[in-house]
């Protein structure tokens, strides 16, 4: 070992009197939490219920009131639209006599499950006015029945062509009211209205 190598000031028995340790490196402050996000950041762009769901939710309106018109104005001709369909079918005799009581039942049971039907299709409008997305995907499943159940009658025919032309402006608008609630500001502002609720401010 070399003099001076390993002892400490002073020589081996300390520090001389008076001598003070030189000052240790400089201590740097820690980091301190990160800055908070400003109120509203992430939030959606606040959005106003657009022209697309109004006309949408307006077009399944629309349909509906048809869907009365058309279920008045068969029960009126109800006769008319038996004989017809029964003359199509062909039948005769006992078997006349069957479809006829048939009919009769039909007729009663199509028609409270209508008037049921439309009642609830006013929840699911309600809702999805309300901006409930599930609610506009259930009407979306109610227009494809509805449209399927058109192209169906249109291929039977009606004796009455005013039930025919009815049929026909039903089909145009739950078309439209597909095609109008999928499409982007009624996107945008279904999901605003689902993160007003989850923030709690719906």
């Amino acid at each position: 070992m070399t003099s001076g190598e390993g002892e400490q000031p002073g020589g081996p028995y300390g520090p001389p009197p008076g001598w003070n340790a030189p000052p240790g490196p400089p201590q740097y402050p820690g980091y301190g939490p990160a800055p908070s996000a400003p109120p509203g950041h992430g939030a959606p762009r606040p959005l106003e219920r657009p022209v697309t769901v109004r006309a949408g939710l307006g077009a399944f309106i629309g349909s509906t009131v048809l869907s009365i018109v058309a279920q008045v104005v068969t029960l009126l001709n109800w006769d008319t639209i038996v004989q017809w369909t029964l003359a199509k079918l062909g039948l005769s005799g006992a078997e006349l006599d069957a479809a006829l009581d048939s009919a009769e039942t039909n007729v009663r049971l199509s028609t409270i499950t209508a008037l049921i039907f439309i009642a609830v299709y006013g929840v699911f409008l309600w809702f999805a006015w309300k901006g409930h997305n599930w609610a506009r995907i259930v009407l979306w499943v109610f227009a494809g029945l509805g449209i399927a159940s058109g192209l169906v009658n249109l291929a039977i025919g009606s004796p009455l062509g005013f039930l025919s032309a009815l049929n026909v402006f039903q089909l145009l608008l739950l078309i439209a009211a597909v095609v109008l609630l999928a499409m982007k500001p009624s996107n945008e502002w279904y999901r605003f209205r689902r993160w007003q609720r989850a923030t709690g401010q719906s």
